[in-house]
């Protein structure tokens, strides 16, 4: 009995250096789909399923209304909310990733007047060499100090530069390439996507006279070349981000400026999915001004919110009406459909989808809140668990360490993804 109960604890112990060593490794979730822009998050090995008693829960803290997404960098959490009692701001706050407790708060005045589904911010921050960058629902530019919420510089695009309100607010995290930060705000005149130094909040650059939609855009780099891609309520576009010269432009004009998932880009291929006027894929070539649309689909690849995912040849995207869709990128030929299976359907149906590492599990937090842990391959969807984790949301949640962070309209939960209490 004492040797079973040594090799027990030998066991643990190993578990233990295992699990922190993984925890280590892990990356964090400093912008958008995390570090590398697409919804691939290496982190630490994940059991096979969930426990049968669900996730613990690490803490919860009480935040307002709002859509944007969370972030992690350097043990400090960030996310955006919304207060209307004696007065209307906008807040941009700060948690500890490990205690949940609140390190600083940054609230400013917003007023949001009769915007649509306006109960709170839209975009994820955005964390960078020791700043968070962040972009209200009506306009609000800040840079912060990471550690206390300082303001470095900011700037009211409304009325500082004029910057177009789409009908739903502004919800295009701000990216970061090299010395500067673009955001996607519709300035006027020729201020689609606006350039600035990101130190000094000087203006660099603005590029097309596009209006704003909801998507935030990427960088990509491709036959030696670095692009800006952006898909505009009106076009999908290839810029130079070093000074804002538009290489391409395919015509895309969709239905009430909904252009709101992020581009994919693989196989040389740029993508996009919207609700009404479904699918395109736009092939680049040799040169940046090269870029030709191959084909397009509006049956069963009809995608609004949520994220699609790129592994081996094949896209994973949420279809309005068959859900879970599995398709070829090269060639938009449907494989299957999970016939609504991962998440409700609905008006405005959402999952927000990320790869564990270069596997094919697939982390995925639906609009009801549960956390499903599956696979996606080119033979169909695999189910492996799901728990609850959090109330209603649309809100990408962020992945840490050994941790998710999600958000509703009313709180922010740190939930372990590994049970060490479980040898």
């Amino acid at each position: 009995m004492r040797t079973q109960k040594i090799a027990y604890n030998i066991v643990r112990l190993v578990l233990c250096v295992i699990l922190m060593y993984d925890h280590a490794l892990a990356e964090d979730w400093s912008s958008w789909r995390g570090q590398h822009s697409d919804g691939t998050w290496n982190g630490p090995t994940l059991p096979s399923e969930w426990p049968e008693q669900g996730l613990p829960v690490l803490w919860r803290q009480r935040i307002g209304g709002g859509y944007a997404g969370v972030t992690v960098a350097d043990g400090r959490v960030y996310t955006m909310d919304r207060q209307t009692e004696s007065e209307e701001v906008e807040r941009v706050l700060c948690f500890d990733s490990k205690t949940g407790e609140r390190l600083w708060t940054h609230a400013y005045k917003a007023l949001y007047g009769d915007l649509d589904y306006g109960n709170g911010p839209r975009a994820a921050p955005t964390v960078y060499d020791g700043r968070v960058y962040t972009l209200g629902a009506v306009g609000h530019l800040h840079c912060l100090d990471a550690k206390s919420g300082k303001i470095i510089w900011a700037k009211d695009t409304k009325t500082e530069l004029n910057a177009e309100l789409p009908q739903w607010g502004f919800a295009a995290s701000p990216i970061i390439w090299k010395n500067l930060v673009i955001v996607h705000i519709a300035a006027k005149p020729n201020g689609c996507l606006v350039a600035f130094d990101r130190v000094s909040g000087i203006e660099v650059w603005r590029s097309s006279d596009d209006p704003a939609g909801y998507c935030t855009p990427i960088i990509i780099d491709y036959q030696g070349q670095t692009q800006l891609i952006c898909w505009t309520p009106a076009n999908v576009l290839g810029i130079s981000p070093h000074s804002g010269e538009i290489y391409w432009s395919v015509p895309y004009q969709v239905t009430n400026g909904v252009s709101i998932a992020t581009p994919i880009f693989q196989e040389g291929i740029v993508f996009v999915s919207g609700y009404w006027e479904g699918s395109k894929a736009i092939r680049l070539g040799a040169t940046p001004r090269d870029a030709q649309l191959i084909w397009t689909e509006n049956r069963y690849l009809r995608g609004l919110m949520s994220q699609p995912l790129y592994r081996n040849g094949y896209v994973y995207l949420l279809d309005k009406f068959h859900g879970l869709t599995c398709f070829k990128l090269q060639t938009g030929e449907k494989v299957w459909d999970d016939g609504n299976k991962m998440t409700p359907k609905g008006r405005n149906p959402q999952a927000s989808m990320v790869w564990v590492g270069d596997s094919d599990r697939v982390l995925v937090l639906n609009s009801d809140g549960e956390l499903i842990l599956a696979r996606f391959t080119p033979e169909g969807y695999h189910e492996a668990s799901r728990t609850q984790i959090i109330g209603h949301t649309w809100a990408h949640p962020a992945f840490a360490g050994n941790c998710v962070y999600a958000r509703s309209d009313s709180e922010l939960v740190c939930v372990s993804l590994i049970d060490t209490e479980t040898p």
